[in-house]
């Protein structure tokens, strides 16, 4: 059997961590995905999908990402259900194995040309990496 899930897109609000009893980190987030066609009107829209994120990674996500932050979720899809006042309820949620990071903090709060200052001002690799690599060295 398979069940492999991987998803890419923002999240819809600011990451809150919260812990077990035990101690054990988790944080509970919604990523809202774009569908890959427009509707009728020519707006595209999106998917908003429950997931799951425990222990470091949790920690490392209600740290360093915000509301709109651009993020790679790799797991599995987990169904439960309970009874409510209203019946029975039937929860679908991802349970969170890897997540990336695909843009770094500042990215998410900057405007797109003070992103790529600061990038390279904050690497200190950066001046080493333009006198090794030169256009000669490109394959193509």
């Amino acid at each position: 059997m398979i069940n492999n899930v991987v998803l890419v897109g923002r999240l819809t609000r600011d990451p809150e961590l919260r812990k077990t009893q035990s101690g054990v980190s988790v944080v509970n987030f919604t990523l809202a995905v774009n569908r890959t066609f427009t509707d009728q009107s020519g707006e595209r829209q999106a998917d908003f999908i429950n997931c799951v994120v425990w222990r470091n990674q949790a920690d490392n996500l209600a740290r360093y990402m915000r509301q709109g932050s651009l993020i790679g979720v790799e797991g599995r899809i987990q169904t439960s259900s309970f009874e409510s006042e209203q019946g029975m309820r039937y929860v679908t949620e991802v349970l969170a194995n890897s997540i990336q990071f695909l843009e770094s903090k500042s990215q998410t709060q900057q405007q797109p040309q003070q992103q790529s200052q600061s990038s390279n001002n904050n690497d200190d690799y950066y001046d080493v990496s333009q006198d090794i690599i030169t256009d000669d060295d490109l394959p193509f």
